[in-house]
């Protein structure tokens, strides 16, 4: 007899009932039931960018790493500087491969003296598991995956810390952008409160208990506490338009396996000069080597959608590089992309084709962020 083949279970979410009950439109993301819109992914976007948004984004992992050399082995796999890190305060950072190309990108969270937190990605939540386990072996510490402990709600927009402050006992005020506290939300105590997101808005993402009750609870408490401000939940659909118009990377998209940091755009954030981490030797080289493709942003001048794995033509018509992420932007509207291309044609104002259903459509090459939000008088 041969091997009976079973399909994986597609997971859920503990907001899993409570995203159906709102009459979510669910797909898979990633072997995950998601809710990709609610009430329709332009009127999400906007609210997120006017007002405020909730997310539920529970499928994305966590990796507690603690012990005396928790510092180090932090140091080791990732680009940034953790040694920089405060009590309670949280960087965005990247793991990388020997070859200088991205395991995932990641924010580190230091939550004690020998005591760290790392947010990865859904989508490579085992392979960035094992390999955070097999590259800190050699480091007195505890890797521990933590991704189903909790239920982790995202509360974006301008209107996010208003929402957030009426649930909490926590000073809001006091946290700033990419700082952490901890604080009784919706009654549950010594809750984690995180002023970081994924949109380009200011906002929070709290760790609640992952038990379906609870995370019910909360999650409509949130709605309720946000309807004078207009809240709307929200899907995996404007999260993906907020962070393109952000220019936020997504892996297997602006970063992935066979990308490095220079050609991501992501310099700023690798700190050549800490000691040394994974991938620093080949970063070195790939710097000397000089950049053969850049990641640049796009808006179409003529009409169409630059879509996620499209073409990018020369003048004449031949291949120079892809389209990592396009969409129509809601908050912009406008039609705006992120794609690879030479460095000869990523100055600002360079024209590019993009191939659309055979045919090349123009477009320029535009300063990036596409959206920056106000800052606060």
């Amino acid at each position: 007899m041969s091997p009976v083949e079973t399909t994986p279970a597609v997971r859920k979410t503990a907001l899993n009932v409570a995203h159906r009950q709102l009459g979510a439109k669910m797909v898979d993301f990633n072997g995950w039931d998601m809710p990709v819109e609610y009430s329709g992914i332009i009127a999400e976007h906007v609210a997120v960018r006017t007002g405020v948004g909730i997310f539920d984004v529970s499928h994305m992992g966590d990796i507690r790493v603690a012990g005396p050399q928790a510092l180090a082995a932090i140091q080791h796999i990732s680009i940034n500087d953790a040694s920089r890190l405060a009590m309670g305060q949280a960087q965005y950072s990247a793991m990388l491969y020997p070859q200088g190309t991205f395991v995932d990108d990641i924010i580190v969270h230091r939550l004690g003296e020998h005591e760290y937190l790392i947010v990865i990605n859904a989508g490579t939540r085992e392979k960035d598991f094992k390999w955070v386990r097999d590259n800190m072996r050699q480091f007195d510490c505890v890797v521990e995956n933590l991704s189903d402990d909790f239920t982790q709600i995202a509360i974006q927009g301008p209107r996010g810390v208003d929402v957030v402050q009426k649930l909490t006992d926590a000073d809001l005020a006091a946290v700033k952008f990419y700082w952490v506290t901890r604080g009784t939300i919706c009654g549950l105590k010594d809750i984690l409160i995180a002023r970081t997101g994924y949109t380009g808005e200011d906002g929070f993402e709290i760790y609640i208990p992952s038990d379906e009750a609870t995370s019910a609870r909360v999650w409509n408490e949130v709605l309720e506490a946000g309807k004078e401000f207009g809240v709307l939940p929200c899907g995996l659909g404007a999260r993906n338009t907020l962070r393109l118009e952000s220019k936020l990377p997504l892996y297997g998209h602006e970063i992935s396996d066979t990308i490095n940091v220079w050609e991501a755009g992501l310099d700023r954030f690798c700190k050549m000069e800490k000691p040394d981490f994974i991938g620093h030797e080949a970063l070195k080289n790939d710097k000397a080597a000089g950049l053969k493709r850049m990641l640049v942003g796009l808006e179409m001048v003529d009409r169409g959608i630059a879509r996620d794995g499209y073409r990018i033509l020369n003048s004449s018509g031949e291949q120079v590089g892809y389209v990592t992420s396009g969409s129509y932007a809601p908050f912009l509207k406008k039609n705006i992309a992120l794609a690879y291309v030479p460095p000869e044609l990523a100055a600002v104002g360079t024209e590019v084709l993009v191939e659309i259903r055979n045919q090349g459509v123009k477009a320029r090459v535009v300063p990036t962020p596409f959206y920056k939000r106000p800052k606060k008088s």
